[in-house]
């Protein structure tokens, strides 16, 4: 006999465990600790299965009827009704999933088994700065090779090592989507038979542009200069390297513009390639190597012709003499720009004005009227700090 709403009433009141049958794979199920439920009980090509259909608190007897009756149509049409339910349940997560949430997860359950404790946060930093501007928002299976490739391109032939990385941290959080089941279709981030197809290898993406250190091999490579300090072309490399500036910068650079006092160095809008002045902090590593320098008048870095700066060359020499003729001086400054994106929280706009690169966005150009001495000046310290720690030589 069906149940009616008294009978249920009652047997919810008196908590006594079992199964009681309405009709139709319908039951009323209390377990031992007193809860209610309804179930769904059906057999289908075979198999016996249970459907949970909700508690008797939330869900009516009339409820659980057309739950019931809705799950039997199914059954009777060779379709599972619980199949069908998962899928409905995955649908939903698919579409309020975005790329973010994945990342976000994915670098949550890595962060603790990451040997390098800044992983983490060259993982956020990266994603931040590239990907989740274009990605972010965007629901994972709707991600396609056009969009990954919109984030790789302005940024594969200049900052290569940054690229690569994005790419593989791409392909990660897709592949950690897929395996729980938020995507089906084939990464449009994987590299072999796919972007390899669309994108030049790194070997020809450098062609034409300027060769950089990786950023890990820093430290390494500034002990194996430090060695050489007693060269004035070696000095200037350093110089170069702390400050992100331009060779020409450097290299024309005089001792009317240095300000020791207040650690400053101010460049004529004269020399600069956005025909600004620039004002760079000097840090306590950038001031003791001025202070070795053998004159405190005119070049900075005087050449062997009277009147004359270091050749171009110079610094390019000191590169191959420590046998890294496969890098340029110029590159040091993407990979300045990509350990400050990976491993620091400095400000975008802040590493930029390091650079004295021209300010692209219009609208952030009218209302920036500073130049943020103080927070360049922190950003330079931390550069200085990280290339200076003790380090391994072999690999620099």
């Amino acid at each position: 006999m069906p149940l009616n709403v008294k009978q249920v009433e009652k047997l919810v009141r008196e908590a006594k465990p079992g199964a009681t049958a309405d009709g139709g794979g319908l039951y009323l199920r209390i377990t031992t600790t007193g809860n209610a439920s309804w179930q769904y009980r059906y057999q289908l090509h075979g198999n016996r299965r249970t459907m949970g259909l909700g508690a008797c608190s939330a869900v009516t007897l009339a409820d659980a009827r057309s739950k019931a009756a809705d799950a039997l149509t199914l059954v009777k049409s060779g379709r599972d009704p619980l199949n069908e339910r998962e899928a409905q349940a995955l649908q939903v997560a698919k579409q309020s999933t975005t790329f973010k949430d994945v990342a976000d997860d994915y670098i949550a359950s890595h962060r603790h088994g990451w040997k390098n404790t800044k992983h983490a946060q060259q993982w956020e930093n990266t994603l931040a700065q590239y990907v989740h501007p274009q990605l972010g928002n965007k629901q994972v299976d709707a991600i396609t090779t056009n969009d990954v490739l919109t984030v790789l391109k302005p940024i594969w032939q200049t900052k290569a090592e940054t690229a690569t990385r994005i790419r593989s941290r791409i392909e990660l959080v897709i592949d950690a989507a897929k395996a729980q089941s938020l995507s089906e279709a084939p990464n449009p981030a994987r590299w072999k038979g796919h972007l390899d197809k669309l994108l030049p290898r790194r070997t020809k993406a450098s062609k034409g542009h300027h060769a950089a250190l990786d950023y890990l091999q820093m430290p390494a490579f500034y002990q194996r200069l430090m060695a050489e300090r007693d060269s004035l072309s070696a000095t200037a490399l350093a110089i170069t390297i702390l400050t992100a500036c331009r060779t020409s910068e450097v290299l024309l650079a005089q001792w009317s513009e240095i300000d020791l006092d207040s650690i400053l160095w101010v460049i004529p809008a004269t020399r600069m390639k956005a025909g600004n002045e620039h004002r760079v902090p000097l840090t306590a590593e950038v001031v003791s190597l001025l202070e070795r320098l053998p004159t405190r008048e005119g070049y900075l870095f005087p050449g062997a012709r009277q009147g004359k700066p270091l050749s171009n060359m110079a610094m390019t020499m000191v590169l191959r003499k420590l046998g890294r003729d496969d890098l340029t001086v110029h590159g040091f400054r993407s990979t300045f720009r990509d350990w400050a994106a990976e491993t620091t929280n400095h400000p975008n706009m802040v590493c930029e004005m390091a650079l004295a690169h021209t300010i692209s966005n219009a609208a952030e150009a009218a209302y920036r009227r500073g130049d943020l001495m103080e927070r360049r000046r922190m950003l330079m310290t931390d550069w200085a700090n990280y290339i200076t720690a003790p380090a391994q030589v072999t690999g620099a």
